[in-house]
């Protein structure tokens, strides 16, 4: 099998929102060794139809899948749980990644990651960044702001069935990102040789700063319906990710 760029790919979380969207945009470009990890065969189903991609499983918590996913891969798109656990399946990867003399570690991260005191998401991210950075290996990191898809991914259900959606935000402008766009920028930064994008980090953001009673009048507007944001505390935030399987 050739490599369009001369350079393989692995594609860790790749049946999640940024994951399936990179490996779409991936393949549409050509490239042709592309590997995605997936932790579930269910959810796997949905990559079948790219004919030119590996699937391999991997679970985090069994090293020697996390070996096998990245024997002979030049470049690691990094994409973890967001969750507690973060930093030490980060950890694992990074280690792996070492041993197999990946060449470069292009991670998801957030923005806000490198503030302090920062928030406890952006803290966990800074962490696995100084993992990445400590580890010698050449990496980019993307710091997306909020994903457009959280209305429908995470909202969706109580927009469609309460009209409304609970996020401890209060009245914060957001720059709400595409994942088309966040996924767009990463497969330019795994394609494209050169050393352009070599130990650098990139805010990702949207071209609009709104607050989300902004968003809900824009639901509002586009579905005839009244939607209401509804403002929580981060505890109960936390505990709604948390039964969603998204939490701690």
């Amino acid at each position: 099998m050739t490599k369009k760029d001369g350079s393989s790919i692995l594609v860790t979380g790749a049946t999640g929102t940024v994951g399936s969207e990179l490996v779409k945009q991936l393949v549409r470009s050509g490239q042709d060794l592309i590997r995605a990890a997936v932790h579930s065969k269910n959810k796997a189903d949905k990559l079948k139809p790219y004919k030119t991609l590996e699937i391999v499983n991997m679970d985090y918590d069994k090293p020697e899948t996390i070996a096998d996913a990245l024997n002979n891969i030049d470049k690691l798109f990094l994409l973890t749980p967001p969750s507690v656990e973060m930093v030490d399946i980060s950890s694992r990867l990074v280690e792996q990644a070492r041993k197999n003399r990946v060449k470069l570690i292009v991670k998801l991260s957030a923005m806000g990651a490198d503030l302090e005191p920062g928030f406890s998401g952006g803290r966990l991210h800074q962490q696995a960044e100084e993992i990445i950075d400590e580890s010698g290996i050449p990496y980019t990191f993307l710091r997306p702001n909020a994903f457009m898809q959280n209305f429908v991914n995470r909202s969706g259900q109580t927009i469609k069935n309460q009209n409304a959606f609970y996020l401890p935000s209060g009245d914060a402008k957001i720059s709400f990102v595409d994942v088309r766009d966040v996924a767009a920028v990463a497969a330019q930064v795994l394609t494209k040789n050169g050393n352009q994008h070599l130990n650098k980090a990139y805010n990702i953001t949207g071209p609009q700063a709104l607050s989300h009673s902004q968003v809900a009048e824009i639901l509002s507007e586009e579905t005839g319906r009244t939607i209401s944001y509804i403002d929580i505390s981060e505890e109960d935030a936390r505990k709604g990710m948390k039964k969603m399987g998204m939490g701690d």
